[in-house]
């Protein structure tokens, strides 16, 4: 099977194997697991920010993130397509009791034009707006990208209200490879970023938040409360490094082979279009004839796994694991569904 459900589903390299079973490990609860902490201080630099922790998932970094912003009672500002909204459980309302304004932007993407018109007067008749989240890349939007000027101008107006801006970068590698992007610039904007390492970059588990010194120590705290203190998770942390130092550039190949299965998929029969492609998530909007349960079966009696993503809609998402001969596969069983 040429599995193409997510990006999640790739399996340790040798050499990632390797470098797991060479770290050194401690109790990272007391932070003494030195492949813990050394991939914290990595994680930190590179996006130019005071401090990480390393998690067991991109959710729980989010949700950690978004305790730490706001109390009780606040409103979080969000895309209705966003993942801290959609896939994470009413995280937002059961771990940190707030409430939540969603606002409809194209492909997921916000504007700062929105967010202003959505931020709760000074009325104690209405939530404290007190938090923005944003999706970098937007996984309902097939995996499109925030144009970096907008993240300034969505800054300029966190900062006129007071608010905290907060980044879910699930796949911000992704984003920063396809436009080439320095991710201290990231750092520069955001007062917290969670960043998965277990998705494009293909460590087995793992997010890491970052933010300021103090951000961080509150987010430890939160992390112990939410069951996420790991002991001696060092080989985790290991994989995750080594996936930072060898599987971010090509990415890029993620991105290639997209664009040639929505080239085959924009040519099935069942499809009448697709989301636009700009990294290494494909969605196909099928024809009323079909619906998705349907055209997954089809897809994975021909050998291939994929995922409905809303009404006649199928999500295919490219990965270190698919080869140069997969996508050769992926195309030819498209083009002859």
């Amino acid at each position: 099977m040429i599995d193409l459900r997510s990006d999640t589903v790739t399996l340790p390299t040798k050499e990632m194997k390797n470098a797991m079973q060479a770290a050194p490990l401690g109790d990272d609860v007391f932070v003494e697991d030195p492949s813990i902490n050394a991939l914290e201080e990595k994680v930190a630099a590179i996006f130019g920010m005071e401090k990480a922790l390393f998690c067991p998932s991109g959710t729980m970094t989010n949700q950690i993130a978004i305790k730490v912003h706001v109390v009780p009672g606040d409103e979080v500002i969000c895309s209705r397509e966003s993942h801290v909204y959609c896939y994470e459980g009413g995280g937002i309302a059961s771990n940190s009791g707030a409430s939540v304004r969603l606002i409809e932007g194209a492909s997921g993407l916000l504007t700062a034009a929105q967010i202003e018109a959505n931020i709760n007067s000074d009325d104690v008749h209405l939530p404290n707006t007190s938090l923005v989240s944003l999706e970098n890349t937007s996984n309902r939007g097939g995996g499109v990208c925030y144009a970096f000027e907008e993240f300034y101008k969505i800054k300029d107006v966190c900062q006129k209200y007071g608010l905290a801006l907060h980044l879910d970068g699930a796949r911000v590698y992704n984003a920063i490879v396809k436009n080439k992007e320095d991710p201290k610039k990231y750092g520069a904007v955001f007062d917290s970023i969670s960043v998965c390492l277990s998705k494009g970059l293909g460590a087995p588990v793992g997010s890491v938040l970052l933010g300021s010194n103090d951000f961080i120590k509150k987010a430890r705290r939160v992390r112990k409360a939410f069951g996420g203190g790991m002991r001696q998770a060092g080989m985790l942390a290991a994989a995750a490094s080594y996936a930072l130092d060898n599987h971010v550039e090509r990415l890029a190949i993620d991105h290639d082979n997209a664009q040639k299965v929505l080239k085959a998929g924009l040519s099935n029969q069942w499809v009448k279009g697709a989301l636009p492609v700009e990294t290494n998530i494909v969605v196909l909007l099928l024809k009323n004839e079909i619906t998705n349960t349907e055209f997954l079966e089809k897809l994975k009696k021909k050998g291939i796994l994929a995922v409905g993503f809303g009404p006649q809609r199928v999500r295919l998402t490219m990965h270190l694991d698919v080869s140069e001969a997969d996508v050769i596969t992926i195309c030819e069983i498209l083009l002859s569904l």
